[in-house]
């Protein structure tokens, strides 16, 4: 469920009508409702086992708006850089529920989470072990740590955002869990608490899940029999939202709060979640405007003032998104056949293909819908472009939570040398 519908002809997020916030803020933007997230967060975390910390993703939707919004709800922060820990501490996510994932860390981002004190690093190679390690001694600490194994297990999801498979770069390898344990804990500083796993994003079944779940168990059972302190279980994200309106709908979070379960409620573990997608993406809208509509040989072409730089899932994953009219469709419509692009100079400029949508005409404006995760996260300002604004909405109330750039701003990034004069 989510808080976009229509209301007196147009489409609303929550109690504020598209049109008037394209009016006020311009096109394209991105529009989010605070009530949305709210529920989202609520229903997942409600249906997990008590004491559960959920650490939202802050790749998925890192305005600062969005993290405070769920901060206030208890929610912690799962990071990938520097940056987003600074966000995230910024939005007011205390350190104590902030985890530090993926594969690259950098020892000044170890030192950087040190020294904020935060709840656990999840460490995917033994070289990053040893590098944490080293920078954990030279700051007289130590590092709660968790190793993220790779499960080997088939998410059953797009390639691109598959983790826990033996090909990817994630993690370490099944095979070599005990002998990293072991390793670990011949280290001084770092702190072995519990075990990390992720296998993937936008997974629409539970299977992949419970056999990855049941794998992590057994091996907590090992590894505790080989003498090491497992606390914490980090179960990742991943829970897939349904992206279109005429395909089966993934598992709710109560039937998988119940698989967790199943699978867990035996170690005693303290359980970590890091959901992103299943909290932000039907949360958000990318509203457009169209610019023109151009009849070809063989096509209709919808030319929005949106593009690629703005929202990239489509070009990047062939990512599906509703696209629907701001203004209310009539019943029983006609329907037009279109190629619904952007305006940046690349033929992967494509929002959809084929897509049949009520007659639109220039002028009219059209919200791209899910777009609340992995949009403006991933946008840029290719082509030179700005990317979209931000804005949040509460009930009646709403706010420019990322204005929109301008020229001039996009100019003063860069730097001439003296020598050009």
């Amino acid at each position: 469920m989510n808080h976009f519908g229509y209301k007196g002809g147009v489409l609303s997020a929550e109690d504020v009508g598209l049109p008037a916030l394209a009016a006020r803020v311009g096109t394209p933007f991105y529009c989010y409702s605070r009530a949305t997230l709210e529920r989202h967060y609520k229903v997942f975390a409600g249906a997990l086992p008590k004491e559960s910390l959920v650490a939202f993703s802050v790749k998925a939707n890192g305005n600062l708006a969005v993290l405070k919004t769920l901060a206030l709800l208890g929610a912690g922060a799962d990071v990938v850089s520097g940056g987003e820990l600074a966000k995230a501490l910024a939005a007011g996510i205390p350190a104590e529920r902030i985890v530090f994932s993926g594969v690259g860390k950098t020892k000044e981002e170890m030192h950087q989470a040190l020294t904020a004190g935060i709840y656990q690093f999840n460490v995917e190679s033994e070289p990053e072990l040893l590098a944490l390690d080293e920078v954990a001694r030279e700051l007289n600490k130590r590092a709660p740590i968790t190793l993220r194994i790779n499960p080997d297990v088939d998410a059953r999801t797009h390639a691109k955002i598959t983790t826990g498979t033996a090909e990817t770069k994630f993690g370490i390898p099944f095979a070599r869990a005990r002998e990293a344990y072991a390793r670990a804990a011949s280290l001084h500083n770092v702190e072995i608490v519990g075990i990390d796993v992720h296998i993937g994003s936008q997974l629409t079944e539970l299977a992949p899940f419970e056999a990855a779940f049941e794998k992590v168990a057994a091996l907590a059972k090992t590894l505790r029999a080989d003498g090491h302190s497992i606390t914490r279980l980090d179960l990742g994200g991943g829970l897939g939202v349904p992206y279109e309106n005429n395909n089966m709908p993934p598992p709710d979070p109560a039937a998988y709060g119940k698989m967790v379960a199943r699978a867990t409620d035996q170690l005693g573990c303290r359980l970590i979640f890091e959901p992103g997608r299943l909290i932000a993406a039907n949360a958000g809208v990318l509203v457009a405007k169209v610019l023109y509509v151009k009849e070809g040989e063989a096509k209709n072409f919808l030319i929005l003032d949106a593009g690629m730089n703005d929202l990239i899932r489509p070009a990047m994953y062939d990512a599906h998104h509703e696209i629907v009219p701001v203004k209310e469709p009539v019943p029983g419509a006609e329907r037009v056949v279109y190629d619904v692009v952007g305006p940046v100079c690349e033929t992967s400029d494509l929002f959809a293909a084929g897509r049949a949508l009520p007659e639109l005409k220039s002028g009219d404006l059209v919200a791209i819908l899910s777009t609340g995760a992995y949009g403006a996260t991933m946008a840029s300002s290719y082509n030179a472009r700005p990317p979209a604004p931000e804005v949040l909405v509460s009930a009646a109330e709403w706010a420019i939570v990322r204005p929109r750039l301008r020229h001039d701003d996009l100019i003063g990034q860069d730097r001439l040398p003296d020598w050009l004069g």
